[in-house]
């Protein structure tokens, strides 16, 4: 994928403000970017979006899962004038909740600074505006850089999931302008930092095929194992769940051809057990799930000394995840044989092995 028309997609939906339930503006943008290259979408009736490229619709089809929202607060009431009182949503240590940590109300984008907790078992807080609001707050973010491409990394509020929507609009894009042949829905799901709600709601309410792969994209924190600029990471499972095996090989397989005709293409292969993922939610519900993510500097934006900061993702990380998508696709017609590679070859030792352990079986021998 070459990586200025990638970042141009990724930024478009990287400068929007989202948190769960309030990812509009993102999603906005997503059906915008579809309406440009002619990308057939549609809502459910949760509010998923789902973006299809058939033209070719005798194959199985790939869907391609990310989500479209990142923690963030919502605003619950008005305490008194200028002043809310705000739950977060998402996975945060409670380290980072410092009073004084600025924050954005949206809409209307108005600064505003974090203040004292006020319920002790929910994380709920006072958010003092900085300035007259001209409609109430519906939500809030942090206040951090938009979106910048610096030394070969994006760095943006939330990377962490939208570098994962961008990588599905890349793939389709990229599969479209091409004419490839395909079977590709991308799977665009909403509040997913709290419970994966949008991707459970869409894995129940039957609008996937059942004989659909489904490959979670994620951005997921760095762990031992895997490095930042080393390659796509082909995720064999989360915090709670490993994911099909066979599906994984597939990905492999089409992942190490990938490799053997472009050398300066990267991959690696983890758990990832930092945290869950959609690939889960898919998997409970029947589907055959894989997962690929890349590795995240700042995960939901947690900095060293307990200072909120900015994510970053590598940009050639996210292009080889997007090259990756894309050859998967291609080869779906083929999943059966690069899936069963691996069996074939135990076979294949096992027959071999067979002659030689009957043989021995009696007892170690000395062979010349």
């Amino acid at each position: 994928m070459n990586p200025k028309e990638f970042c141009e997609i990724a930024g478009r939906l990287l400068r929007l403000p989202t948190a769960p339930y309030h990812e509009h503006l993102v999603r906005q943008e997503v059906e915008k970017i579809c309406a440009e290259h002619g990308l057939h979408h549609e809502r459910d009736a949760f509010g998923n979006v789902l973006v299809r490229l058939n033209t070719a619709a005798e194959r199985r089809p790939l869907v391609l899962a990310a989500h479209l929202d990142h923690p963030g607060f919502e605003v619950k009431h008005v305490r008194s004038p200028g002043r809310w009182l705000v739950r977060f949503r998402g996975s945060v240590p409670d380290t980072y909740f410092r009073p004084g940590v600025r924050l954005r109300l949206m809409p209307g984008a108005v600064p505003a600074k974090l203040g004292r907790r006020t319920e002790a078992k929910d994380r709920v807080f006072e958010a003092r505006a900085l300035k007259p609001t001209s409609a109430p707050p519906e939500y809030a973010v942090w206040e951090l850089e938009d979106f910048a491409v610096r030394r070969g990394r994006i760095v943006a509020r939330g990377c962490d999931d939208v570098v994962g929507v961008a990588a599905v609009l890349a793939t389709l894009v990229e599969l479209k302008r091409s004419r490839t042949r395909a079977n590709v829905i991308g799977a665009l799901t909403r509040a997913e930092e709290v419970g994966f709600h949008g991707a459970l709601a869409l894995a129940a309410g039957g609008r996937l095929p059942e004989n659909s792969l489904v490959v979670s994209l994620e951005t997921s924190r760095e762990l031992p194992g895997v490095k930042m600029v080393q390659g796509v990471i082909l995720r064999i499972g989360d915090r709670v769940s490993t994911f099909d095996a066979e599906a994984g090989r597939f990905l492999a397989e089409v992942a190490a051809e990938l490799k053997a005709k472009d050398p300066k293409f990267q991959f690696q292969r983890a758990l990832m057990s930092g945290g869950t993922c959609e690939a889960t939610a898919y998997q409970e519900h029947g589907y055959q799930s894989a997962a690929m993510c890349v590795a995240l500097g700042n995960y939901h934006n947690c900095g060293p000394a307990n200072q909120v900061r900015a994510e970053y993702v590598s940009v050639g990380d996210t292009c080889g995840m997007v090259d990756l998508l894309v050859s998967a696709a291609r080869r779906m017609p083929d999943y059966p044989a690069l899936a069963g590679r691996l069996p074939k070859r135990l076979a294949t030792l096992l027959r071999e092995a067979r002659p030689e352990l009957r043989a021995s079986a009696a007892g170690a021998g000395i062979r010349d």
